[in-house]
C-alpha cells in the first residue's frame, strides 16, 4: 500500500499542473479544479492500469471527464428549458400534449422508444447513440427515422408537439 501511495503521489506531483493546464485550455478555470480532482480520483481507483508514462493516460481521463461534464450540463440546460416551457403558456395544453406524447411512446416497441429517448431526451449524437445500441451510424439513422415515423403516426392528433420535445427529423 505504501508503494502505491508513493507512486500516486509522485504521479500527482509530476502531472497535476499539466493536467490542470490542459483542462483550463479546453474549458476554463471555473471547472479545472473539479475536473482535475475527478481525474486523479479515477487514476487512484485504477492505479494498476496507469502506465509508466502517466501523462497521456491522465489527459485521456481528463478529456472524458470534461466530455461527461459537458453532456451533464447539456442535460441540465435541457431540463431547465423544459421546465421554463411548462411555466410559459397554458399549462393545461402542455400537459395534454405531454400526455399525448407519452401515450404514443407507450405504443412503440421498446427498441423504438430507446432510440428516441437516446436522441431526444438524453441528447446523444447519432454516433454516440449508435454505440450505445451496438450498431453502425447509418443503421442507427435508418432505425431512428423509422421510429420517428412510427411515433408521428401514433401522435397524428398531437403532431405539433413532436418538435417541441425534440423529436423532429434531423439527419446529424
Amino acid at each position: 500500500m505504501t508503494d502505491e501511495r508513493e507512486r500516486f503521489t509522485t504521479m500527482y506531483d509530476e502531472c497535476r499542473q499539466r493536467v490542470w493546464a490542459y483542462v483550463v485550455a479546453r474549458a476554463g478555470r471555473q471547472v479545472a479544479d473539479e475536473v482535475v480532482s475527478e481525474t486523479f480520483a479515477i487514476a487512484w481507483r485504477k492505479l494498476d492500469q496507469v502506465p509508466g508514462n502517466a501523462l497521456p493516460y491522465l489527459l485521456g481521463i481528463a478529456r472524458n471527464v470534461l466530455r461527461d461534464s459537458v453532456r451533464e450540463e447539456a442535460r441540465r440546460e435541457g431540463l431547465a428549458r423544459e421546465l421554463r416551457e411548462w411555466v410559459v403558456g397554458d399549462v393545461a395544453d402542455q400537459v395534454a400534449e405531454r400526455l399525448g406524447v407519452l401515450r404514443a411512446m407507450a405504443r412503440l416497441t421498446q427498441d423504438e422508444r430507446e432510440l428516441l429517448i437516446l436522441v431526444a431526451w438524453q441528447g446523444l449524437s447519432s454516433r454516440d447513440a449508435a454505440r450505445v445500441v451496438g450498431c453502425s451510424v447509418p443503421a442507427f439513422k435508418v432505425r431512428l427515422h423509422r421510429a420517428r415515423k412510427r411515433l408521428q403516426q401514433e401522435m397524428e392528433p398531437t403532431a405539433p408537439a413532436m418538435s417541441r420535445i425534440g423529436l423532429k427529423e434531423e439527419w446529424s
